[in-house]
């Protein structure tokens, strides 16, 4: 859906940014050229019947008063932010549905907006980025995920809910670490949530974990057994704050770095969406705002 937005938003940008300069260029001065030659023919005919004789086309006069406004959307959506919402619970309690958050698109380089090739690189996603990216079994749908394994690592993740990471070139494997253990407001079929601090390179956040359920590692992996990844050179590892009840690169894979599309900055709205199923409006009808929620992502 995404794409096929941008798709439609460059075709308009196009389309209409050629009727712009046409009209720049052509158009206006043969409209001119017209009514110098009604004024010559016509000495009594008043101003206002003489330029409405002259006027242009709807198709052009719209297409002329839109392509600003259409050039500025485009260039801001493609390259500079984008705003985003969220589907899910897989990334609680740093974001909740209802969240409306930016994206930062020049934060991992500049692509163009339909065929997604990268123009100028401008960085790179760090440990612990929020990034936002095309799923790689689908790319037409955009997920979000916590970076957690850049290129060359190998990420370990126990069956204690433990995460390890051993960084390209070094023998050591350096727990992630966990502090500041507590129950959470977030329950799962009735069981409060476990919530904690994590820190994963400079970004401290937290993340949430089901008390009685067995890390669902299992159901993670490429083959039975299997609970840490090397991180092929180019592409990213990612997991959900909301650790067991994730599909993340622990169940389909990496990353790739042609699949990133920004790093999420900020919340600039969050609604509530807790509705009865007696009530009479349509689900996607907010019940209130979150304002605490505005603000940015850690």
């Amino acid at each position: 859906m995404a794409n096929t937005f941008s798709l439609i938003l460059v075709i308009v940008t196009l389309v209409t940014g050629v009727v712009w300069v046409l009209d720049k260029l052509v158009l206006r001065k043969q409209r001119q050229q017209k009514l110098a030659a009604i004024h010559e023919q016509a000495n009594q005919l008043d101003e206002h019947t003489a330029q409405k004789a002259v006027a242009p086309s709807w198709f052009v006069e719209n297409s002329v008063s839109i392509f600003p406004v259409i050039a500025f959307v485009l260039v801001l959506r493609s390259f500079i932010y984008e705003p985003f919402q969220i589907p899910s619970g897989s990334m609680m309690p740093t974001l909740l549905v209802g969240d409306f958050i930016l994206v930062e698109k020049y934060a991992y380089g500049l692509k163009d907006p339909v065929w997604r090739t990268q123009m100028l690189e401008t960085g790179k996603p760090e440990r612990g980025d929020v990034a936002v990216f095309k799923y790689p079994p689908q790319p037409n749908i955009d997920y979000i995920k916590r970076v957690v394994g850049l290129p060359g690592d190998t990420v370990k993740y126990s069956a204690t809910k433990d995460i390890c990471i051993q960084q390209q070139g070094s023998n050591t494997c350096q727990p992630v670490k966990l502090f500041n253990v507590e129950e959470s407001p977030f329950a799962q079929n009735g069981i409060p949530l476990i919530q904690m601090n994590e820190k994963l390179g400079s970004v401290e956040h937290q993340v949430l974990v089901h008390p009685l359920r067995r890390d669902r590692v299992d159901a993670y992996q490429p083959r039975p057994g299997v609970n840490e990844w090397v991180v092929p050179q180019g592409q990213y590892f990612v997991m959900g704050d909301n650790r067991d009840n994730s599909a993340d690169s622990r169940y389909w894979g990496f990353v790739p770095e042609a699949n990133l599309v920004g790093k999420a900055v900020g919340i600039w709205i969050s609604f509530e969406f807790e509705r009865g199923a007696d009530s009479v409006l349509p689900a996607w009808v907010p019940t209130g705002v979150r304002f605490n929620r505005i603000g940015g992502i850690d």
